[in-house]
C-alpha cells in the first residue's frame, strides 16, 4: 500500500517499542501517518501487517495499514510531514549518553522540514538535549523556532506488558521551546491521549521522565540493600515489606530482585547522573542506587554458591537451571535482563547451565548460547539447583517447588520445603 497523497499529520522516526505504538495509535484516531525506520526488515514486516513489538498485535498493525499507515525507509517522507516525532534509541555507553540516533534524525529532518512543522523529541535523554543539541541542528538557513518551525519534548511512557495503561490513557507530558511550540505539541497529543500535561520548558519535561524512573531505581535499591541486610540478620525481607505495606499512608511497597533490567530503569537515571556530573553537581543518591542494583546479580551468584556449598556441591559442574530470561514477568523482552548477568557469572564459574523462558528462546553466556530446555518438568527434577529469576504466570510455582531438589527464588513467590528466598 503506497502512502496517501498530500501531507502527513504525523511522521514517526524510529518504529521500536515507543515509536510503533505511537504510529498505530495515531492511525487509529484517523491521522494520516507514516513511519520512518532504517531497518528494512521492520519496514517489510509492517508493510505486510505484522508486528514485532509485544504490546502491538498483528491485527493492530493490519488495522493501521488499512487506515493508511505507511511504513518506509525513505526519508523524503519527511518533506510531507506536518509533525514529526523522534522515537530513536538513546543508549548509555560507558555512562555517557549516545545521542547519535537523535542527531542523525535531526540531520535527516533539517533539509526536509516544512514551514510551520512541529518536531517532537520523545527519546529519553538528559535535560538540555532538546534546546542544546536538537535545536541548533534544526534552526539553520535563518529558521527561527516558534516562527518558522515548532520544537518540543514529550517523553515516551511505554510500559511493556501493561494492559491497563497504554498510550491513550497515560497522560502525556509536553514542554515546548516557546509558547507557540507548546501549543502545537499540546494540540497534536490532544488528538492521541486523554490528558496532556503541559510544562514550562523542554528541560522540565526531560527531567520529569528521568525523575519517574530514578524514583523507582532508588526505591528498588533501598529494598535490594534491605534484602542483603535481612539475609545477614536472619529476617525475611518479603515479610518485612508486606508488613510495612499495611500502613495506609506514607509508604509504597517496592520489592527486591536479582537486578534491574529493561529499557528505562537501568538507563534513565544514568542520564540524570551524567548531567549532574557535567554541571558539577553530582547526584550521589542516584549513582549509589545504580551501583547497588548493579551488584545484585553478583549477590545472587554468591547466594547460589553458598547454597551449593551447603549441599556439598561445587558450582563447577553443578547443573543449574535458570527460570525467566526476560527483564520483567510476562513480557517477551530480554533487554538488560538480570538473567544475562547471572548466567554470565555462573558460566565463568564453570556451572553446567540451562534455562527456560516461555517468551525468550536465546540466552547468551560465556561466549555461547545456553541450552533452552524443552521439557521443563524433567529439567527441574534433574537440576542440582533451580534459580527463579522471573515468576512468569506460565510457571506452576507450587509444582516447580515440589519437583526441585533446591529452588532459589529471587521473587519471593514460591513456597515449599526446598525453597530458599533472596
Amino acid at each position: 500500500m503506497a502512502g496517501p497523497a498530500g501531507p502527513y499529520d504525523l511522521v514517526v522516526i524510529g518504529l521500536g517499542y515507543a515509536g510503533l505504538p505511537l504510529a498505530v495509535e495515531a492511525a487509529r484516531t484517523g491521522m494520516r501517518v507514516a513511519g520512518l525506520d532504517q531497518d528494512p526488515e521492520r519496514v517489510a514486516r509492517l508493510a505486510a501487517g505484522r508486528s514485532y513489538v509485544d504490546d502491538i498485535s498483528d491485527a493492530e498493525v493490519a488495522a493501521a495499514r488499512a487506515q493508511g499507515f505507511h511504513p518506509t525507509g525513505d526519508p523524503e517522507v519527511l518533506t510531507r510531514a506536518e509533525a514529526i516525532a523522534i522515537c530513536v534509541p538513546t543508549p548509555l555507553r560507558d555512562s555517557v549518553p549516545d545521542l547519535t540516533a537523535v542527531t542523525d534524525a535531526a540531520r535527516l529532518i533539517a533539509p526536509r522540514l516544512r514551514p510551520g512543522a512541529l518536531v517532537v523529541l520523545e527519546s529519553t535523554t538528559y535535560p538540555g538535549t532538546t534546546t542544546d543539541v536538537l535545536l541548533p541542528l534544526l534552526a539553520v538557513d535563518g529558521r527561527v523556532v516558534g516562527r518558522d518551525f515548532r520544537l518540543a519534548f514529550s517523553p515516551e511512557r511505554t510500559d511493556p506488558g501493561n494492559q491497563a495503561f497504554r498510550l491513550s490513557n497515560t497522560p502525556k507530558i509536553v514542554g515546548g521551546v516557546t509558547a507557540e511550540c507548546s501549543a502545537a505539541a499540546t494540540a497534536l497529543y490532544d488528538r492521541l491521549v486523554q490528558k496532556v500535561v503541559t510544562v514550562s520548558t523542554p528541560a522540565a519535561a526531560e527531567l520529569a521522565k528521568l525523575l519517574e524512573n530514578t524514583y523507582r531505581q532508588v526505591n528498588i535499591a533501598l529494598v535490594n540493600e534491605l534484602a542483603v541486610f535481612c539475609h545477614s540478620l536472619g529476617a525475611d525481607v518479603w515479610e518485612v515489606v508486606d508488613a510495612a505495606g499495611t500502613k495506609p499512608f506514607g509508604f509504597q511497597a517496592f520489592r527486591p530482585g536479582p537486578g534491574v533490567g529493561g529499557h528505562c530503569i537501568p538507563v534513565d537515571p544514568g542520564y540524570l547522573a551524567f548531567r549532574g556530573r557535567s554541571l558539577g553537581h553530582p547526584l550521589r543518591l542516584t549513582e549509589l542506587a545504580q551501583d547497588i542494583n548493579n551488584r545484585m546479580p553478583d549477590y545472587v551468584v554468591g547466594r547460589v554458591t553458598d547454597l551449593l556449598n551447603d549441599a556439598r556441591r561445587s558450582v563447577r559442574g553443578a547443573r543449574i537451571l535458570l527460570l525467566g530470561a526476560t527483564y520483567k514477568p510476562d513480557v517477551a523482552d530480554g533487554r538488560g535482563a538480570p538473567a544475562l548477568a547471572v548466567a554470565e557469572r555462573l558460566a565463568g564459574l564453570g556451572a553446567e547451565l540451562s534455562f527456560h523462558d516461555p517468551y525468550v528462546t536465546r540466552l547468551p553466556a560465556g561466549g555461547r548460547t545456553l541450552r533452552r530446555v524443552a521439557a521443563l518438568d524433567a529439567a527441574v527434577a534433574e537440576a542440582d539447583l533451580v534459580v527463579l529469576l522471573q515468576p512468569h504466570l506460565d510457571y506452576d510455582l507450587p509444582a516447580i517447588a515440589e519437583a526441585a531438589r533446591l529452588l532459589f527464588d529471587t521473587s519471593g513467590r514460591a513456597v515449599g520445603a526446598g525453597v530458599v528466598h533472596l
